[in-house]
């Protein structure tokens, strides 16, 4: 028998339940999101007895508020395929499968620019933005008319990311700190296409979607990736184009950003953006109490459930208090939604990520 649905009887409808917690107002409950790996996601669907292509059946079944809406690309393949390889069709980036006890995972490999010429790097195929259909928009913010939505992910923008997918780790490291101009205008190419398709994309929803979802990856587990004063000059400019791209249509940016990145939240505020993503507690500067007391004022939080702890190597019990306990530190005064700081990872039991969302509901309840 199917289990029952999570879903609570709350007073406030998805869109109506995040726009206050973007506002650092107490909504009636604490608003929920989810992404998860293949296999705890088609587990949590079977317990759910859903299909498993049911995808919404299983938000809705968790109770959770946000949806993502996006442009569909209805263009050509521009990179070809390979065998063993699964290759992005516009960017190109090569992954491969890589098999682990609980499942496995696509990894990137080969990085078809690692020893390319300035002129290959710099003439890399991209689509054009007429390539996307933007009535995918339309159709998903009339499916979702009580949900909170957004558009983006943490791989928009996403530069070094998204450069090191098809350069390399290494050598993207070294062509950012050189400065490197065939690397600067294949970066610079990529946001020009990602800002016109996300601007065709706003204005195709009519004032419909509630916040944009950029990322860049700043922080290891122990410190920054890179130091404040790259960031500051090669980053953020091109970030807050997409910021202030955004202001125009008066919507709010949420920016991700792994492990140890509390140092540039001041820097997100001074660029107007409203809330910052994944919160790993574990790393350094980024405890939910360090981060409440020092930007809870000025940033709503969105993740902080740790996907390499108790959700993963505890038992429900353990994760139940470990949600507990971030929710008593996170909720007071608005301004957090409760998330998992990364995809649930296929080795999570499915005790464990019912307990998360289980006592999200219990316990992320507003007294009013």
């Amino acid at each position: 028998m199917a289990a029952k649905a999570l879903v609570d009887a709350g007073r406030l409808t998805s869109r109506e339940r995040v726009r206050r917690a973007l506002r650092h107002q107490e909504p009636d409950r604490v608003p929920l999101d989810y992404g998860a790996n293949a296999g705890i996601d088609r587990r949590l669907k079977g317990h759910f007895g859903l299909a498993p292509t049911d995808t919404e059946g299983l938000l809705r079944a968790l109770g959770v508020d946000f949806r993502g809406v996006g442009a569909a690309y209805k263009g050509q393949r521009l990179h070809p395929e390979l065998p063993g390889r699964n290759v992005d069709p516009i960017w190109g980036a090569r992954s491969k499968w890589v098999e682990h006890p609980s499942g496995g995972y696509w990894d990137f490999c080969d990085f078809p620019l690692a020893d390319a010429d300035g002129e290959t790097i710099a003439n890399w195929p991209l689509p054009s933005p007429d390539d996307f259909d933007y009535e995918t928009v339309r159709t998903g913010c009339r499916q979702y008319a009580d949900r909170f939505i957004y558009t983006g992910s943490p791989g928009l923008v996403d530069i070094m990311n998204s450069y090191g997918f098809v350069r390399g780790v290494e050598q993207q490291m070294l062509d950012l700190a050189e400065e490197y101009e065939p690397a600067l205008r294949l970066i610079d190419r990529r946001l020009a296409l990602l800002y016109e398709v996300t601007r065709r994309t706003l204005q195709a929803a009519e004032g419909r979607i509630d916040l944009v979802w950029i990322g860049e990856d700043l922080g290891s587990q122990r410190g920054p990736l890179i130091s404040p004063g790259m960031f500051r000059q090669l980053l953020r400019p091109r970030h807050q184009r997409f910021v202030d791209l955004a202001r125009q249509y008066a919507t709010p940016v949420m920016i991700h950003s792994c492990g140890s990145s509390s140092w540039a939240f001041d820097d997100f505020v001074e660029m107007g953006i409203t809330a910052v993503d994944t919160l790993q507690p574990e790393a350094t500067n980024m405890a939910p109490s360090y981060l409440k007391s020092r930007f809870g004022d000025r940033l709503m939080f969105h993740g902080c459930i740790s996907t390499a702890g108790s959700v993963a190597f505890g038992t429900p019990e353990q994760t139940a208090e470990m949600v507990r306990q971030t929710l008593a530190t996170m909720m007071p005064g608005g301004g957090y939604c409760c998330s998992p700081t990364h995809l649930l990872q296929d080795n999570s039991p499915l005790a464990n990520v019912l307990a998360l969302y289980e006592t999200a509901h219990r316990f992320g309840v507003y007294r009013c």
